[in-house]
């Protein structure tokens, strides 16, 4: 098909060059023109001026950009995504963001004869780069089916959730779930360093059990080892949890011990720990 990707960053950048080795004719842009020539240059492609560039002529536009004004700045206006794509094709948004944009977003699209799916991932940097995501999303079924195949260059497993908007409520709760994890994970290794334990044997036996989790298979031993500098920063789980927390108002969700949790997230970013790994909860441990 021919595609365009929206937005080069440590998600986006992997996941376009999967959709040019899975032969699509992809097309980027990237309010960084220097990383859409380094993208060029690593997986050949096109390069547009602008999103409404990027998408004209194309089957399916995926975005995957930093948080909602980001996304209204790529997709509305005379130059945004919209503006370009042709009527029956298909925009997805990979963009962690809030529920209600995706229903506006979707409702822009109804508009104008075009469809919106809101798909956010799982998987952090290393899941993109490795064409192995999960995603997560919002819309018509018939339009997931389309799009289906094509997300399959990147992602591992892909479900639709519901209609527009589920998608980004799945991701909430993911991001609920798994700093829930990380921190259960701290404490109880923390509490096996105290003690003497060999953590690699403890991971290995524990890691088959009940108490097993991706979090533990892949961050138990960095964690052991206070090695942060990779995945899914702070910074990033800060801005997920604060779109969580916003919904959870709305919906009358209780979320104490995961906005206890975020506290401890700002502590680390306090002292100079924002780009860490979110496993980096444990740093707040002393060995």
């Amino acid at each position: 098909m021919k595609v365009a990707f929206i937005g080069l960053g440590v998600m986006g950048y992997p996941m376009a060059g999967h959709l040019t080795k899975a032969g699509h004719q992809v097309c980027v842009y990237n309010r960084n023109r220097d990383k859409a020539l380094a993208w060029q240059k690593e997986f050949g492609g096109d390069i547009a001026t602008t999103p409404a560039l990027a998408a004209t002529g194309c089957d399916i536009v995926f975005a995957c950009v930093g948080n909602d004004d980001d996304v209204r700045q790529v997709s509305l206006g005379d130059e945004g995504i919209f503006a370009g794509l042709s009527k029956g094709s298909i925009f997805v948004d990979h963009t962690t963001a809030s529920a209600e944009l995706a229903v506006e977003l979707a409702a822009v699209a109804d508009k104008n004869g075009q469809y919106f799916l809101d798909a956010p991932v799982s998987g952090g940097q290393a899941g993109a780069e490795n064409g192995v995501l999960t995603v997560m999303v919002g819309g018509d079924e018939s339009i997931f089916a389309k799009a289906e195949p094509v997300m399959a260059a990147f992602a591992r497993f892909s479900q639709i959730m519901g209609p527009v908007g589920s998608g980004q409520l799945a991701k909430m709760v993911n991001q609920i779930c798994f700093v829930n994890t990380v921190q259960g994970l701290a404490e109880g290794l923390n509490f096996a360093q105290k003690a003497g334990l060999d953590t690699d044997k403890l991971l290995d036996t524990i890691g088959k059990g009940a108490a097993g989790s991706w979090q533990m298979d892949n961050r138990g031993k960095t964690m052991c080892a206070r090695e942060f500098d990779f995945g899914f920063a702070v910074d990033w789980v800060r801005k997920d949890l604060a779109i969580a927390f916003a919904e959870a108002e709305k919906l009358g969700a209780d979320l104490t011990v995961t906005k206890q949790l975020d506290g401890y997230y700002q502590e680390i970013q306090d002292n100079g720990g924002s780009r860490w790994d979110t496993s980096s909860l444990i740093s707040r441990f002393k060995k």
